[in-house]
């Protein structure tokens, strides 16, 4: 069965899955619902609540899900799933990296807290110019794509200042991408200003980051480096000395 609901906001849907859940629940109520959401609002944000797992999907509905998910991702602007089985909420969680928008996934229980997170602002990126070709870029929080598209101009405008510059990437408080797009805009940002880039100093305190550095001193054939979080000092030094 799924059931269906508007949510608080015009660009909003409420969608419950609970066993069993057929194909003609899709073709009947969910896909028609989702179609008329999107040709409403520009971008739908939905909040699916999954009382069922996958053994309470029949095959047809399987299908009906991969269907709707290839033919309509660019409809969705963010997704919150709040999954009453925990293997499912694993499953969420795993392939969420790959979704082309946004995907978050919460406990059975906390639906407040995904309305929330469906209506707040996601992560930001900061530049800041540090004189003598040195640039500061901090990410915060989850980033999509749209912010790297904002982001960019900015990033663009600095560089037509500079022939060379130096790059510090701040990743202290940066909690990943939201979403494999974010991350193909991450690398395409990089490439694309890679002829200018002189040397790079990324500071962060997970294992991962250390990884960047390896990814970095590939693309722009020339020295980077990765600094601890308590070791921020050094690395601006470090970057701003020409």
């Amino acid at each position: 069965m799924i059931e269906v609901k508007l949510g608080n906001r015009e660009n909003m849907l409420e969608v419950r899955f609970r066993a069993p859940v057929t194909d003609e629940d899709y073709e009947k109520v969910l896909i028609p619902a989702i179609d008329d959401a999107i040709a409403r609002a520009n971008g739908v944000r939905l909040l699916a609540r999954i009382d069922a797992s996958y053994s309470d999907f029949t095959i047809g509905a399987l299908w009906d899900d991969t269907k709707l998910g290839m033919s309509r991702w660019s409809g969705f602007e963010r997704i919150a799933v709040v999954a009453k089985s925990k293997s499912m909420g694993r499953v969420f969680r795993t392939f969420s990296v790959f979704m082309p928008c946004p995907v978050a996934v919460f406990d059975w229980g906390q639906e407040d807290e995904a309305r929330l997170w469906l209506i707040e602002s996601l992560g930001t990126i900061h530049q800041r110019d540090l004189g003598g070709g040195a640039l500061q870029v901090e990410l915060l929080g989850k980033i999509d794509d749209a912010v790297y598209e904002e982001k960019t101009r900015g990033l663009n405008a600095f560089i037509r200042q500079h022939d060379r510059f130096r790059l510090l990437l701040d990743l202290r408080q940066f909690d990943g991408w939201q979403g494999l797009s974010a991350m193909a805009a991450h690398f395409r940002l990089v490439r694309d200003h890679v002829d200018h880039l002189e040397k790079a100093a990324i500071v962060g305190d997970e294992g991962w980051q250390k990884v960047v550095v390896g990814v970095v001193k590939r693309l722009i054939g020339r020295e980077a480096r990765f600094y601890e979080a308590n070791d921020f000092d050094a690395a601006k030094a470090w970057i701003t000395d020409s």
